[in-house]
């Protein structure tokens, strides 16, 4: 009976979640940050300027049921300017957005305004000049996950994303794991923090 192997990133900025790209583009890869055994898969991805939570498999079947639409996904973005209420009740409530060439209404979730924000270290390559003006940060959890989408619905209301760290998966937290960092835990702790059971 194949042993399974399961693993918690932190995803540093500027990696992409894969370990073989199809061309020989220079890129960061997930390899370059753990010797994870073959086979080894990304469960979602994230895109190479978004931080934070990436959990990692050799079950095909384990990241299945991570994936699915049953389990939340938390996500702190830090924006452009002070967000409102009534841009966090329209994120709720659903905005469109582009996808695949078609628009697409996001389904109703869960956002609120960060206060106070969080406490992330700088980021290696620099956000922007303070003199921009002031920015803030908002949670939104998602049950959906689709291209780009948590830059997408903020930009929808008016407040681009600047900063994206995934911070939650299911009951799985990012914690206190530093960028590049790899915890591996077991089937059962993945079981029972990342999927549903009916």
């Amino acid at each position: 009976m194949t042993r399974h192997r399961h693993f918690i990133l932190h995803k540093p900025y500027g990696f992409m979640s894969q370990f073989v790209l199809p061309t020989n583009q220079k890129r960061k890869l997930l390899g370059e940050l753990y010797d994870f055994p073959e086979g080894t898969m990304a469960i979602g991805r994230l895109d190479k300027t978004t931080e934070g939570l990436l959990l990692l498999t050799t079950d095909g079947k384990m990241s299945e049921a991570v994936r699915s639409k049953k389990v939340e996904k938390e996500y702190y973005a830090q924006v452009d300017g002070i967000v409102d209420e009534a841009a966090i009740e329209v994120m709720k409530k659903g905005v469109e957005i582009g996808f695949k060439g078609i628009k697409y209404l996001t389904k109703p979730c869960k956002a609120s305004l960060l206060s106070p924000p969080p406490d992330f270290p700088p980021r290696i390559k620099k956000i922007r000049g303070d003199h921009h003006g002031p920015t803030s940060w908002v949670s939104i959890i998602l049950t959906e996950g689709k291209f780009k989408q948590v830059r997408k619905m903020t930009a929808a209301v008016g407040f681009p994303t600047l900063r994206l760290f995934r911070v939650r998966i299911g009951d799985i937290w990012l914690g206190e794991l530093k960028a590049g960092e790899v915890r591996e835990v077991s089937t059962d702790f993945l079981m029972e923090k990342a999927t549903v059971t009916d």
